[in-house]
């Protein structure tokens, strides 16, 4: 029996409240979540590192909302809570997994606006869009051989839609894309401009 749709199986960011308070902490987290997943769809565990560093840093977001969840409803006020602590770990996650998001977000948006290009080739756009000025020398090597390592186009399509409706799959790689990168811009906004961190 085959797989769910990727898409069918994880909470989408189209579907994460967004108030004037800011983005819904607990939704987002749960969509998070569902991210990771899909480096698992990816196939190759040079991807590993990604995956690893984005759920950890899920994890200390979420470890930040259970320790103060009245002042944590939205991750703006998460972050705000934060400013009177000697240790802000939580804001520190949240910096780096937006920045992780922005990443994958990116490469996505590439792979939907150009169906000429391979994933590789999305993967080192948005990468040196997003996380190269971050990185040393020896971690921008590393993440070109990973870059290359990612599956073909036709692979990881048929991979995250699991042989359902191609139509009904671009329709909700769309939305979920598009709440993606709404979440990402606001926080990345957000974060740079009350000198939380730099996206």
């Amino acid at each position: 029996m085959s797989e769910p749709p990727y898409f069918e199986t994880v909470r989408s960011f189209a579907n994460v409240p967004i108030t004037e308070d800011g983005v819904d902490t607990i939704s987002f987290l749960e969509a998070s979540d569902g991210l990771v997943k899909l480096f698992d769809l990816l196939g190759s565990s040079v991807f590993g590192f990604v995956q690893a560093d984005i759920k950890g840093n899920i994890e200390g977001v979420r470890s930040r909302y259970r320790g103060a969840s009245a002042s944590s409803a939205t991750l703006e006020n998460l972050v705000r809570s934060e400013t009177c602590q000697s240790h802000r770990d939580g804001t520190a996650c949240l910096v780096r997994l937006t920045r992780g998001l922005m990443f994958l977000c990116k490469a996505l948006q590439h792979m939907v606006n150009d169906s000429s290009i391979e994933l590789h080739v999305c993967f080192k756009r948005s990468y040196d869009e997003v996380l190269k000025h971050h990185h040393t020398f020896v971690v921008r090597s590393l993440a070109v051989v990973a870059v290359r390592a990612a599956p073909y186009r036709r692979d990881f399509v048929a991979r995250i839609s699991q042989g359902g409706d191609r139509e009904k799959f671009d329709l909700e790689l769309g939305k979920w894309l598009g709440g993606l990168d709404v979440i990402v811009r606001r926080l990345a906004a957000f974060l740079e401009e009350g000198g939380y961190g730099r996206v």
